[in-house]
C-alpha cells in the first residue's frame, strides 16, 4: 500500500500536472469526489487496483505517484537524461600512451562540457577531470586519441590493473599499474611489443600519481 500522505501530495500534483480539479480526476476513475477524498485523506487504505488504474488512465509513469522528484511520463525522464550535460575539468593536452613525455602548463584547467548518458554513473562527478590520449600503448584497452575520464585516487587505494595516470620527473603518461615491493611497475597493454614496462621505486620522490582512468570516450570519423 503507498503511504496515505504520499497519495494525497501526488493526487494533488498529478491535478496541477494534468490540469485537473479533483473532482474531474474522480470522475475520470469512475469515483465520487467523496470516495477519493476518503483516499487523499486518510480515512481508507487506498488499493493497488486504484493505483494501476490511475497509471493506467493517464498513462503516466508509476513511479510519479510514489515519488516527489518522478517525472509524470517515463519518456520525459529518458529524454531529460539524454539531453542533460555538465561541466568538467579539462587540461587540453595529450597524455602520452606511449613513451612518458613533457607536458607543460598541466595544472591549468578548462572546461568540457560532456552529456549524461556519455558519462553514466559518473556523470555530474565534481572530482573527476578529462584529458586525452595520444599513441598506441593503451590500443588494447582505448585508442590512440580517447578522451579520458580520470578519477583522483591516492595510491593505497588503487589496486593491481588500475590504468592510471602519472608523471615521473613531469614525464606523463598511461599504463596499468601493478604493485611490488618497494616499486611500481607501469604497464602497457598493447598488441605492439615495442612498449615496456616503466619501473619505478616507490621512494622516488618525483613520482606522481594523478588518478584512476573510470572512462573513456572515442570521437569517430
Amino acid at each position: 500500500m503507498i503511504n496515505i500522505a504520499t497519495f494525497g501530495e501526488r493526487i494533488r500534483a498529478l491535478g496541477k500536472k494534468l490540469g485537473k480539479e479533483e473532482q474531474q480526476i474522480a470522475k475520470d476513475l469512475g469515483l465520487s469526489k467523496s470516495q477519493l477524498s476518503h483516499y487523499i485523506n486518510g480515512n481508507r487504505k487506498v488499493p493497488s487496483e486504484l493505483l494501476q488504474q490511475i497509471v493506467d488512465t493517464y498513462n503516466i509513469n508509476p513511479l510519479f505517484l510514489f515519488r516527489e522528484n518522478a517525472p509524470l511520463r517515463t519518456d520525459e525522464e529518458k529524454t531529460s537524461y539524454i539531453n542533460k550535460v555538465n561541466e568538467y575539468n579539462y587540461f587540453p593536452t595529450a597524455i602520452s600512451a606511449g613513451l612518458p613525455f613533457k607536458v607543460d602548463g598541466i595544472t591549468k584547467a578548462e572546461k568540457i562540457s560532456l552529456p549524461d548518458n556519455a558519462l553514466g554513473r559518473w556523470a555530474g562527478r565534481k572530482d573527476i577531470f578529462v584529458t586525452k590520449i595520444f599513441g598506441e600503448s593503451m590500443n588494447r584497452v582505448m585508442p590512440d586519441g580517447s578522451l579520458i575520464v580520470v578519477k583522483p585516487t591516492p595510491l593505497e587505494n588503487l589496486k593491481d590493473g588500475d590504468i592510471v595516470v602519472y608523471s615521473v620527473d613531469h614525464e606523463y603518461s598511461i599504463k596499468r599499474l601493478l604493485k611490488q615491493s618497494g616499486r611500481l611497475v607501469f604497464r602497457p597493454d598493447s598488441t605492439d611489443e615495442c612498449f615496456v614496462d616503466n619501473i619505478v621505486s616507490t621512494d622516488d620522490e618525483n613520482l606522481r600519481i594523478y588518478g584512476k582512468v573510470v572512462l573513456y570516450i572515442v570521437e569517430m570519423d
